[in-house]
């Protein structure tokens, strides 16, 4: 039996891994790479869900400090700006424990490079021991691996740990067959199968982490984690967002 409190009826998930891009820590008017009232936003969200007794995964981006993919702009080599990268998810990784530890939420931070004075190494059945005894686990670092996203450690994370969905908490409310920043007339899907994702090109995760989703039929739910109570939202099954599912 696990060690974890009931889950209300309404709750549609038990567990979720739930992806934030680093730029949702970046702050607004201060322009700070991680900006303390965005954090301790972000972090109340997670505590709301920790509190009723869902199982939480966090998966977090480095693009506030440093993005891989754009590190050849700067004359860096692509294996190397990954690298910088993965070490970004750390920085921000520990940030969002500390801030969780503060507001009494138990945390842990498991690495996928190995880093043991600052985070455990990842490893799959002491995950989701952690999970069982109530604890949040942040999983930095990237898969370990250049050429992989953080939306591929999340899909690779949410199939190893068997999560009900990949909560991916972005600045838009959801998935549109066009661009509304540009057409005025876009359309605002509220579910979607994975391959008319495909058929349309629409911008869910790169296309690694896509089809990780779709062979182990993991549902993508896409939401703007700016909206008030978001993720609790979310996990009680409201029509936040849209959501991505075979």
């Amino acid at each position: 039996m696990r060690d974890t409190k009931p889950i209300p009826a309404r709750a549609q998930y038990k567990r979720v891994v739930l992806k934030l891009s680093g730029e949702v820590l970046r702050g607004g008017k201060s322009g700070d790479p991680i900006d303390a009232t965005t954090l301790s936003t972000v972090c109340a969200q997670v505590k709301e869900i920790h509190e009723l007794g869902v199982q939480v995964c966090v998966v977090i981006g480095g693009g506030n400090i440093f993005r891989g993919l754009n590190g050849e702009k700067r004359g860096v080599d692509r294996t190397t700006g990954d690298y910088m990268g993965m070490l970004a998810t750390v920085i921000n990784g520990l940030a969002l424990m500390d801030c969780l530890e503060k507001i009494g939420v138990n945390t842990r931070v498991q690495s996928a490079i190995p880093m043991n004075q600052i985070a455990e190494p990842f490893i799959l059945r002491r995950a989701i021991r952690h999970l069982e005894k109530n604890r949040v686990v942040i999983f930095v670092a990237g898969t370990g691996n250049p050429y992989f996203s953080t939306d591929t450690t999340a899909a690779l994370r949410a199939s190893e740990m068997h999560a009900d969905i990949i909560m991916k908490a972005t600045k838009v409310d959801g998935i549109y067959d066009k661009d509304p920043k540009k057409y005025p007339d876009a359309v605002r899907y509220e579910q979607i199968s994975f391959i008319d994702a495909l058929r349309q090109r629409l911008n869910v995760m790169d296309s690694t982490a896509f089809s990780l989703c779709m062979d182990n039929n993991v549902p993508i739910l896409v939401f703007d984690l700016n909206e008030k109570h978001a993720i609790r939202r979310a996990v009680f099954g409201e029509k936040i967002g849209t959501l991505v599912c075979n």
